[in-house]
């Protein structure tokens, strides 16, 4: 049986037991709240209640570039113990972290000429860059080696559709996400976004609901559309922003509506939190279409 190891950054969301369990480890992405540095980029220093509280009540969060000598020496840390690594990525829509595994790669490749290194795009994050590692653990299982399942990873991701919803507006426009007018606008009408993942892996506003309930009625209707009825679902994954009772709402009401045998719940991290703010639910599955195919027909 093959066997490589898997290496993933902060912006992907699963539970830590099965991280553990399956000794994947995690590149930290760094973010502050309120001027305050965290550089291990999950929940070591800070609890997720603490951190969506700190937002609920005016806190500030940023995110931040991951040095590129971190890539580097976690590449050639696994190269000289002569391990096959899959590095699963934060969207390069999203990031500059994709681009910037080009210099470790270099010089990996240049200090371990055999090395066999493969970092991927995910063209996703949160919910979406979990299922990824999902599958590349289910890949590595059936043994295939680590160019193989990135390969097959490259090929799976452009049918990974990312279904967001968000609680208030103004999160997304700090990000650059939405005009400050539009978020003043949709605050005060109580408008509910939902926005998706598009195929070059940025976020795209899609539609409006007129309240929590709607949004999440619409991101069961939006993934029905997507699939083919007769299709059962292996896994699907939901992250949410401290709001638990809404995603549990979203996953029975997704039950309700199609095959699925294994759901995912779990609370979403910083890095990608500190641009959806507190109420934030995102849902990632594998569709029936790519997401070209998906914008083309519906949008």
């Amino acid at each position: 049986m093959s066997s490589f190891e898997i290496l993933v950054d902060t912006s992907c969301d699963l539970p830590l037991d099965y991280l553990g369990e399956h000794g994947i480890r995690m590149l930290p992405i760094p973010y502050a709240l309120d001027g305050v540095e965290h550089s291990n980029g999950y929940w070591q220093e800070i609890s997720d209640k603490e951190f969506y509280d700190a937002l609920r009540n005016g806190g500030v969060a940023k995110t931040s570039q991951t040095n590129p000598t971190t890539y580097t020496s976690a590449f050639m840390e696994y190269a000289k113990e002569g391990k096959e690594l899959l590095f699963l990525v934060l969207s390069s829509g999203l990031s500059s972290s994709f681009q910037n595994t080009a210099l470790a790669m270099s010089e990996t490749v240049e200090s371990y000429p055999g090395s066999k290194t493969y970092p991927v795009d995910s063209l996703s994050a949160t919910s979406g860059l979990g299922l990824l590692t999902i599958l590349a653990v289910k890949k590595r299982a059936e043994g295939l080696t680590a160019e193989e399942t990135a390969a097959y990873l490259e090929k799976v991701k452009h049918s990974l559709l990312g279904l967001f919803t968000v609680d208030d507006l103004m999160y997304l426009h700090r990000g650059g996400r939405l005009s400050k007018l539009s978020a003043i606008a949709g605050s005060v009408l109580g408008i509910k976004p939902v926005l998706n993942l598009s195929p070059e892996g940025t976020l795209a506003l899609k539609d409006k609901a007129r309240n929590r309930k709607a949004a999440l009625n619409m991101i069961v209707s939006q993934m029905k559309r997507s699939i083919a009825p007769d299709t059962s679902l292996d896994t699907i994954v939901i992250a949410h922003t401290d709001c638990m009772e809404d995603a549990q709402t979203l996953a029975d009401l997704i039950k309700e509506a199609v095959s699925v045998k294994d759901v995912i719940v779990v609370v979403m991290g910083p890095v990608i939190g500190a641009h959806l703010g507190p109420g934030a639910i995102t849902l990632s599955f594998e569709a029936d279409m790519t997401r070209e195919e998906y914008e083309e027909k519906f949008y």
